[in-house]
């Protein structure tokens, strides 16, 4: 069968279950693969279009007046399909739309073999960015001119179909056999297609170049750069002119160059700090172009001395922002060849071995796991690193990558044959290589914090969004256990007869068997389960019972509760202990089972060493276990510096607790462990001073002041003409009790902004409940839609997916908290007005906020000025920045809270940011000035 019908629908709803029916058909047909037939009718559906698809399609009821009904087109469109494939992107909608339609006219459903780009798009393209249509044909450089169109929609479908089947056709002999044996489970019918592929290569192996093959797999072939001949005979002075001055490199290579004296001053600064061997603290403010200005002194000193130089950032997106955009751009600026790697932890790297493994395990195979597992073999033929962060896996797929990433090998052995064609290995062998290794807070925390085993030596390090570093620090030094992890983990070991772990590794020698205590085992395991629910159960009532005598824990539906105080009742606590400690009875008794069938096999001489390595890893973790509830409950009174603290959702179910415990001060841990081990660390990032001060960033870490140079950058923005600053003195004051009131204030100043500026609002919150409120006041007061309101943890998809949501709308109104506050960047006219609604300090009742605050308390210092207000100042100015990216941007920033103008402390706000005109006045008024600003 070689002929392709490709079908597309424009419909009034989702569901002909609901009576929505077809106002459009379009099919591409595909012969040879050419495109060689079209058609195209519109369908009068006898009821109203509703407004949101006439504004999608362009077609309103006018337009299908005339039209003929489905009934009257339903046999020529049934007929095209004869003796062909049905393809669509999204079968599911289209097919089931059109057979619901046949049925109903009473003719019989189509039962053609079907194939659905969506899902083989999403096998096949593996590192595309989304697979809707759009993004789709953007991605494969295809013309969309009348997107949801039925035949313009069919047209790229059937245009994207034969990119995909020729891309089927190129994979790898062992690719498209692997693909064969998940078939079954997918949406299209590809079986034909993959069994003649596979007859075709076996009768004539092509063999690429650029793939290697081992244990069934096919895998890009792993390349090491050789490291150039380096040196450098500039001076570092005419190093930078070379770059920075007139006639410079930036000069010639950079698009729209503008000169920026900071930018070289901080590269002066850094090169300095590394020559005294000092550490430094350095706040480089919008716009000063940090990337670059710390890059360059990096490569100059890494190649000069030639010792590697670390580059840390807080998220792994910055990690390859830097090696895929930042590096290339720097190499055709710096007069020096270079080699810079990226390193993460285990967790982000595929295992070949252990992917090998789990193909052949049948009980993996629902959806989502072998649609995880086509698109990581379509991967591996693509990608250079194996890093998981390339691609988006299905929603439960990244379960499926926890079981085959390298954390999950356990011990390494260099004698076994994966060991060469193992990621993590090839990305350490790069790193031990480069001149620059970029990595991130989290890795190198980890590296700190265990005797530096995790990175390449070094002696200097450049710390980006450095004021994250406390927090990562506090997290890897801590520990956290929950109630759903121990469950997977004990899952994931099974029962003797299951097809967990334990069976899968006794299994093996089914004959030894009899000697081993499996019944044993079994019960054991049971007795774990039940002591681990019912120990998170007593916890979940236990936080729930404090909340109701304590109104003030929480008042989101996310309580949490603080249990290193020594204010617990006490008999109920004994119960908890007890219950803790026969919990613990049962994980030694599968550690000493575990240990026992090791010790039998060994005495046989049968274990096979991925056989033992599993055994390690589950001991390892079940002691881990064992280790974190001691830590929480048993040792609790132990005086101890760290704060320990239960979360439970309130409306969750009744065992999901999170228990965890972090250290109240890192400093002294930072300065023992970090600081005084290395010879410079440089910690930059845009928010680092309060009020031009860096005593509160350098006593949270603990950098030493005896060899420290500080330095402010400031930004090259003109803030004094490019942004005003509003603050409204009429708003209700929330401090009694008027919090609807004040909701209703803020969102009436949101669309009367919005009339002024048309949309392109970005408005923060500090709590996603107050964030809600307004969203749903503001849905209820918006005349005729005006506005796409676009809410995080409400409108669906990731923070990078609303922020392409909300610069695609002409007129839109973006609402965050939390991640919003940094990291995202608007440029340009897409953001005019920037609302900041409560000044960002951490909610009081915080456990690790009030540990904190008693402890500095102890220490005679306050709290307030000593904690609170520098981490609400630092968010502030995190916020604050969303606003102006560019020279160009121009913007209104409107502060809702008063406290900015009215308390003794707001001036630690308004003077800890760029100066800028302040406005304080009736909410009316600032309306008036907006408009005449803008």
């Amino acid at each position: 069968m070689d002929r392709y019908v490709v079908i597309d629908l424009e419909t009034t709803g989702h569901s002909p279950q609901k009576g929505d029916k077809i106002i459009e058909v379009g099919i591409a047909v595909i012969e040879g693969d050419e495109i060689t037939d079209h058609f195209a009718t519109l369908l009068n559906p006898n009821q109203s279009i509703p407004p949101f698809i006439s504004g999608l399609t362009g077609i309103n009821d006018e337009d299908v007046l005339d039209a003929p009904s489905f009934e009257e087109r339903a046999e020529d469109i049934a007929a095209m399909f004869e003796d062909a494939y049905l393809i669509a992107h999204n079968v599911p909608f289209d097919l089931g739309f059109l057979n619901a339609e046949l049925v109903r006219v009473g003719r019989q459903p189509l039962k053609n073999p079907v194939v659905d780009t969506v899902e083989l798009a999403r096998i096949l393209y593996p590192l595309a960015p989304g697979y809707k249509l759009g993004q789709l044909a953007e991605y494969l450089e295809l013309s969309h001119d009348d997107p949801h169109r039925a035949l313009s929609d069919a047209h790229v479908t059937a245009e994207i179909f034969i990119r995909l089947k020729e891309k089927l056709s190129l994979l790898p002999y062992e690719t498209i056999t692997q693909l064969q044996k998940l078939e079954k489970l997918f949406k299209s019918d590809l079986s034909m297609f993959l069994l003649e592929l596979e007859e075709d290569l076996s009768f004539a192996i092509k063999e690429r170049a650029d793939i290697d093959t081992y244990g069934g797999l096919a895998f890009r072939k792993f390349e090491m750069e050789k490291k150039p001949l380096q040196e450098i005979t500039l001076s570092y002075g005419d190093y930078l002119d070379s770059i920075y001055e007139a006639e410079g490199t930036m000069e010639a290579k950079m698009a729209k160059y503008e000169k920026r004296d900071g930018q070289r001053k901080m590269s002066e600064t850094i090169y300095d700090a590394f020559q005294m061997s000092h550490h430094a603290l350095i706040e480089a403010e919008t716009g000063t172009g940090k990337s670059l200005a710390y890059l360059i002194p990096a490569i100059y000193e890494a190649v000069q001395s030639n010792k590697r130089v670390i580059i840390s950032t807080h998220t792994t997106q910055l990690q390859t922002q830097l090696l895929d955009e930042e590096i290339p751009m720097i190499r055709e600026l710096v007069p020096v060849p270079f080699q810079a790697a990226l390193l993460k932890g285990k967790g982000h790297y595929i295992s070949l071995e252990k992917f090998e493994q789990e193909l052949s395990d049948p009980d993996q195979n629902n959806y989502d796991t072998a649609l995880t597992k086509a698109k990581l073999l379509v991967w591996l033929t693509e990608t250079e690193t194996g890093d998981i962060d390339e691609i988006q896996l299905p929603s439960s797929g990244y379960f499926f990558f926890k079981k085959i990433s390298t954390e999950a090998e356990g011990r390494v052995d260099p004698q076994s044959p994966w060991f060469k064609y193992s990621y993590y290995q090839h990305a350490r062998r790069k790193a031990q290589q480069a001149d620059i290794i970029i990595t991130n807070h989290s890795l190198l925390c980890t590296d700190i914090f265990n005797d530096y085993q995790f990175l390449p030596t070094y002696d200097k390090l450049i710390i980006d969004e450095a004021h994250h570093l406390e927090e990562t620090a506090s997290r890897h030094y801590g520990l956290k256990l929950d109630y759903v992890s121990m469950q997977y983990a004990f899952n994931q070991l099974g029962a003797s007869n299951d097809s967990g772990a334990l069976n899968k590794i006794v299994s093996g020698y089914s004959y030894e068997l009899d000697d081993l205590p499996l019944e044993n085992w079994n019960h054991i395991l049971s007795q774990c389960k039940y002591e681990m629910d019912d120990l998170f159960r007593t916890l979940f009532q236990y936080v729930v019972d404090q909340k109701r005598k304590d109104k003030s824990l929480s008042d989101t539906g996310r309580i949490q509760y603080r249990f290193d105080q020594g204010d617990q009742e006490p008999e109920r606590w004994e119960t908890i202990k007890e219950m803790a400690n026969r919990l613990i009875f049962y994980l030694r008794d599968l550690i000493h089972i575990l240990s026992m069938i090791e010790a039998y096999f060994h005495s046989k001489g049968l274990l096979e060493k991925q056989d033992e390595d599993e055994i390690s890893k589950q001991v390892q973790l079940l002691q881990s276990f064992i280790d974190r509830i001691e830590h929480l409950f048993i040792h609790a009174e132990q005086v101890d510096t760290s704060v320990k603290w239960m979360e439970v959702e309130a409306y969750g179910a009744k065992n999901a607790v999170y228990l965890y415990s972090e250290p109240m001060d890192m400093s002294k841990l930072l300065a023992d462990d970090f600081f005084e081990k290395k010879q410079s660390v440089i910690l930059t990032s845009a928010t680092l001073t309060m009020r031009n001060s860096f005593t509160f960033i350098r006593d949270r870490l603990g950098v030493p002041e005896e060899r420290l140079i500080s330095e402010k950058i400031t930004s090259p923005f003109s803030y004094a003409d490019q942004v005003q600053l509003l603050i409204p003195d009429d708003f209700p004051d929330i401090k009694y009790g008027n919090v609807d009131e004040f909701v209703y204030a803020t969102c009436e100043a949101i669309l009367s902004l919005a009339e002024i500026t048309d949309g392109r609002m970005l408005v923060l919150f500090t709590s996603y409940e107050m964030l809600r409120k307004a969203h749903a006041v503001l849905k209820e007061n918006m005349d005729n839609q005006d506005y796409v309101i676009i809410a995080q943890g409400i409108s669906s998809g990731s923070r990078s997916r609303l922020k392409k949501n909300f610069q695609t709308y002409n007129q839109a109104i973006l609402l965050g908290t939390s991640s919003f506050w940094e990291g995202v960047d608007i440029p340009g006219e897409d953001l005019s007005c920037l609302m900041i609604v409560r000044l960002p300090f951490q909610p009081p009742d915080h456990p690790v906020y009030q540990a904190k605050a008693d402890y500095l308390q102890q220490s005679g210092k306050n709290a307030f000025f000593d904690l609170a207000l520098p981490n609400a100042v630092i968010r502030f100015k995190q916020g604050f920045g969303r606003l102006i990216r560019s020279t160009s941007d121009r913007g209104i920033v409107f502060v809702c809270d008063a406290r900015i103008k009215k308390s003794r402390y707001g001036r630690f706000f308004t003077q800890s940011i760029p100066e800028v005109p302040i406005t304080y006045d009736s909410t009316g008024r600032l309306l008036e000035k907006a408009e005449e600003w803008f």
